[in-house]
């Protein structure tokens, strides 16, 4: 059944740097920290609308939760506990930086039913986590994951595609370095420049000129395969849809379909292996994939059909495997 999270968002407070990057206000939509009364009135309202509780976790998204002050903290995780347990939510789910990570906080959040901690990575080459102000290192990413592993908490790993300073290759090999942390669950966001951020002044000066969104596509797809070759999770792709983003949004990678763009990508490297030197090929997907595998307004179609192949796809309710092949002539 799918996992899913009841979001509760606690803006930049307590965070010690300033990414180049962030401007969580926009990112969240998120202008004012929650009280405890916040958390009591979102969860009780989400327990009464929730289908199946039991696979839902409280999660504590947009800044760094245990960078925020100690009191205010357990604060939170107080008034979270009367919705957690049996006919109720799964456990709490946090998001934090690699260098807010130590024993003594860890052994607060296991207390108060913490059950995922998602880092914010972003990169493991150092070269390009200096340039973007992010005040820790790729070591820190490894000690605080093997920390929260040995802890016996989820282990979340994020990373952000494009940043300034890195290159495509860099982006690989930081993925390649992050699942050999064997995370439960990643995450994929291609840069999005926001209005207010020192990324946007890079931008401006033409000092960062970020991925052309292809580019972007491309590079996240072939994180995505190899993802799900390494047996890795990855949860999310992109930012979420947010009128916030959209506003204040200068440039970047951002499309409110961005998973399924990559997934189709993934789709046609596929067709196109199986089609190579042939003019006809008849392939079955999964039913739920079939507009994967077309292509955003049928673009692999027709791109494989300016190439001379004729392509048939056909659906099918039971198929497990992403793709088999019928006939190619």
């Amino acid at each position: 059944m799918k996992h899913s999270n009841i979001s509760i968002f606690v803006p930049h407070i307590g965070c010690p740097h300033l990414c180049s990057f962030c401007n969580q206000h926009t990112i969240s939509g998120a202008q004012s920290a929650p009280a405890a009364e916040d958390v009591i009135l979102t969860c009780k309202k989400a327990l009464s609308e929730v289908k199946s509780p039991e696979n839902t976790e409280i999660a504590f998204f947009g800044g760094s939760f245990t960078a925020i002050p100690y009191d205010y903290m357990t604060e939170l995780l107080a008034a979270a506990q009367d919705f957690i347990g049996e006919g109720k939510f799964r456990g709490i789910r946090i998001s934090t930086r690699p260098d807010c990570i130590d024993r003594r906080v860890l052994e607060l959040l296991k207390k108060y039913n913490v059950t995922a901690i998602e880092l914010g990575a972003q990169s493991m080459d150092d070269e390009v986590l200096t340039a973007n102000d992010r005040g820790h290192t790729s070591q820190d990413i490894i000690n605080a994951s093997v920390l929260i592993k040995e802890y016996g908490f989820e282990l979340g790993l994020q990373m952000m595609i494009g940043l300034y300073k890195s290159t495509p290759e860099k982006d690989i090999a930081t993925y390649q370095r992050l699942r050999k942390l064997y995370p439960d669950t990643m995450r994929l966001y291609p840069v999005v420049i926001l209005e207010g951020t020192r990324l946007a002044e890079l931008y401006k000066s033409g000092e960062y000129i970020p991925y052309a969104f292809d580019d972007a596509v491309e590079i996240c797809s072939v994180i995505m395969e190899q993802a799900e070759y390494n047996n890795v999770n990855i949860i999310k792709v992109g930012l979420h849809a947010s009128e916030f983003v959209e506003k204040d949004m200068l440039s970047g990678i951002y499309h409110p379909a961005f998973r399924e763009l990559c997934e189709g990508r993934i789709y046609l490297r596929k067709l196109e292996h199986l089609a190579r030197n042939h003019s006809y090929l008849e392939v079955s997907v999964p039913a739920r994939s079939l507009s994967k595998a077309l292509g955003q307004k049928r673009c692999n179609a027709e791109y494989l059909k300016n190439k001379g192949i004729e392509l048939k796809i056909v659906p099918d309710e039971t198929q497990t495997t992403s793709i088999k092949l019928i006939e190619r002539r």
